[in-house]
């Protein structure tokens, strides 16, 4: 008689259960969209604790946003109480956590603060100011890339980022200029704590002692510098020390962040890296009917690039997604607020509905005309909190209360508001900070504290003011009880930057105070002392999802396709699906595939309903192209695909062009072709004013859209047609 089991392992399917109990050599778990692969990671670490006895302070899970991540330990403690001691952090943060305990060995003080993209572009700037400060932004990203592949400014490989000869020199500098700071980057979070575990072989042993059991989420978004930190932390048995159980989860199918450094290659070769790999699939969907995951499953099985499989929705029924072709992006404005209108007028809600699009520009279109027709809409994507003028000076405040060798935040903040300090005095001081001779070891408030008597005026006492004011802040750490809640309202309002902020929303209707006042609320949960401090500053730095709106507003979001990874919306429509826009033209080998990883993860968002458009014509760049449907939608099969769309005269007589009018709730069905056979056959010699000559190799008949025709051209390039919404393909007369 099978054991029975407990009830948070009897509701596991059977693939999520081996999944759960597996042991011994490397996981791999191929987690395909929507298919509980949170479950199933969560209950992994509560099943090694209470049922394997594993201690969970030895267990390490890493994920990529702290969202996920508290999620995680939430519903992993709800299983196993005592997996609150298990270390659940993102790769960043557990870097950042990795370095503090372990500063000495790194060369750090325990009380270092992170620099973003903007403080690495003004540390660039300052250290080379014969560069714009657009110029230091680039620069930084391209730094942030190297670090990413795990390259140091004299790694030979440099060039796969950049072929500009002057990088390694610039990187060095730049280098130099941070480790005086005494502060580190987000690629240092991860290539720091790898090299210390590369050359210091007692925080080697000891780290691999303390963490016998790995598990990584989301593993197909890792870099090359994360693989790196995972292999060393993982270890191979060389050193005495078995090596740990690795467990990673991921889907090859949503690797999507090329651009950030994300490697696909990670997940694709993991059973050769780690050997003896046991592959489990998890290919039952609880999301989406299966007319949409056929939708999806036909554009990424193009894909050279992936290890297989195939999703089984366990919802029954579902609709066939509809493929609408409009003329322009009025018209597909026009059809997404119908959908919109459509779903509340059924009883459903706006926040049902999704819009979707591969550039922030695509949003413009939907933004002048939603409010016009009364649709509440909210931008996913927009300036994040953390990223704010108003909240990244009240920072740089704190973080020189930690370190006054921080030379970014000082300058941001020595002359806001304006105290008489201009740019001479600044480069006074920045030029005594950075002198050995004068012995001021990189402290810009040293510094300033002893140049103050070479300034003028209105300069000298306004170093005096700030030294004063900081001072005075220094002395409220560690000295009262409370929050650190309570020190940062006092940075904010004797600092000036809160009324300062405050006369900013006065002019420009904007809402600056009501985030300081958010940054000091997310500050009650942290002690009032230097130790507190620092942890507020990582935590605000590493989660990139603090925000002062309102999510939960019921409203109509507009979204690109990256970022709605991990999110599901009942309605889903993709829009802008043309040729040149999603994929661009230029797109070919590792960046096409990863597009079309793309339009998979759009698809697979959609809970319900799959709403597909593309335009005959769209503006870009301040002129009026006609454009093809996207190339991923003839990897479609037309039978999957419900069509929308009636064809009416546009009353010019001089061109004979044809528009498309939206097929929407409420539209009139299209009106049949006319009858008698279609001259569009396979085998057809035809030619395109873009694209040259070609032969027809697949056409299919659709209800309202004519045939659907696939070319291949003589460049060996494959593209997709409806005839009757071009003028461009023509059949040969030869």
């Amino acid at each position: 008689m099978a054991q029975k089991l407990p009830p948070y392992l009897a509701a596991l399917n059977p693939e999520q259960l081996a999944a759960v109990r597996h042991e011994g050599s490397p996981l791999l778990i191929l987690a395909g969209a929507g298919s509980g692969k949170t479950r199933v990671v969560t209950t992994k670490i509560a099943w090694l604790v209470r049922e394997r006895g594993i201690d969970p302070a030895s267990i390490l899970a890493v994920t990529f946003t702290n969202k996920a991540a508290r999620e995680m330990r939430e519903r992993a403690a709800a299983i196993e109480p005592a997996c609150e001691r298990a270390v659940i952090r993102t790769f960043h943060s557990f870097g950042a956590w990795f370095l503090r305990r372990n500063a000495s060995q790194a060369g750090l003080a325990p009380t270092f603060t992170i620099y973003d993209e903007d403080d690495q572009a003004t540390l660039l700037h300052g250290a080379l100011p014969q560069y714009e400060r657009s110029e230091c932004r680039r620069i930084a990203q391209v730094i942030a890339r190297a670090k990413d592949l795990g390259l140091a400014p004299d790694s030979r490989d440099l060039a796969r980022v950049a072929s500009d000869p002057a990088l390694r020199r610039i990187y060095a500098i730049y280098e130099e200029r941070l480790r005086a700071t005494g502060n580190v980057d987000f690629g240092d979070l991860i290539s720091l704590p790898a090299r210390l575990l590369a050359r210091d072989e007692a925080v080697r042993r000891r780290t691999r002692q303390r963490f016998r059991v790995i598990l990584v989420d989301e593993y197909q978004d890792s870099n090359t510098a994360q693989f790196e930190l995972l292999r060393l932390l993982a270890g191979d048995g060389s050193d005495g020390i078995p090596p740990a159980y690795v467990c990673v989860v991921g889907d090859d199918d949503q690797s999507i962040y090329r651009f950030r450094g994300a490697e696909v290659r990670n997940i694709l070769s993991f059973p050769e890296l780690f050997p003896g790999t046991t592959i489990v699939r998890l290919e039952r969907n609880y999301r989406s009917y299966q007319s949409i995951l056929d939708v999806a499953g036909d554009v990424v099985s193009h894909n050279a690039g992936r290890l297989g499989k195939e999703l089984k929705a366990e919802r029954r029924g579902g609709d066939r997604p509809r493929l609408v072709l409009l003329e322009d992006q009025d018209e597909e404005t026009a059809y997404c607020a119908r959908i919109c209108e459509s779903r509340v007028r059924s009883g459903g809600r706006w926040s049902d509905v999704a819009i979707l699009y591969r550039t922030n520009a695509q949003s413009l279109a939907f933004e002048k005309e939603f409010p016009r027709r009364g649709i509440p809409y909210r931008i996913v994507g927009a300036l994040r909190f953390y990223e704010r003028e108003e909240v990244k000076d009240v920072l740089a405040y704190l973080a020189l209360l930690l370190n006054g060798r921080d030379e970014v935040a000082f300058a941001r903040v020595v002359n806001k508001p304006a105290r008489g300090i201009g740019e001479t005095s600044l480069e006074i001081l920045t030029s005594a900070a950075s002198d050995p001779e004068r012995g001021h070891g990189g402290d810009f408030l040293l510094a300033a504290a002893a140049e103050a008597e070479q300034l003028r005026g209105k300069a000298k006492s306004g170093v005096r003011e700030f030294l004063s004011l900081v001072k005075s802040f220094r002395g409220i750490l560690g000295a009262s009880e409370g929050s650190l809640a309570d020190l940062v309202e006092r940075v904010a309002h004797d600092s000036g930057l809160l009324e300062y902020h405050r006369g900013q929303d006065e002019i420009a209707g904007t809402q600056k105070a009501a985030n300081i006042d958010e940054l000091v609320n997310a500050a009650t949960l942290y002690p009032p002392t230097a130790e507190g401090l620092a942890e507020f500053l990582e935590t605000i730095e590493l989660d990139r999802s603090l925000s002062a709106e309102d999510s939960g507003a019921d409203a109509v979001t507009l979204i690109t396709m990256h970022n709605t990874k991990g999110l599901e919306f009942p309605v889903v429509i993709v829009t802008g699906l043309e040729q040149g826009l999603f994929p661009r033209d230029d797109d070919e080998g590792e960046e096409l595939e990863e597009q079309r990883r793309l339009f998979y993860v759009a698809i697979t968002r959609a809970k319900d309903e799959l709403h597909l458009t593309a335009c005959r014509w769209r503006r870009l760049h301040g002129r009026l192209y006609e454009t093809l449907p996207s190339r991923f939608l003839s990897e479609i099969a037309p039978e999957r695909l419900a069509f929308g769309g009636r064809l009416i005269p546009t009353g010019r007589a001089d061109t004979g062009r044809v528009a498309v009018q939206g097929g929407g709730p409420g539209a009139a069905s299209g009106s049949r072709s006319a009858a008698g056979p279609s001259p569009w056959r396979a085998g057809q010699a035809v030619y395109h004013e873009d694209h040259g000559a070609g032969v027809i190799i697949k056409v299919t008949p659709t209800p309202n859209s004519g045939p659907h025709v696939v070319v291949r051209f003589e460049s060996g390039k494959v593209a997709q047609f409806f005839p009757k919404f071009t003028t461009k393909l023509e059949l040969s007369r030869d």
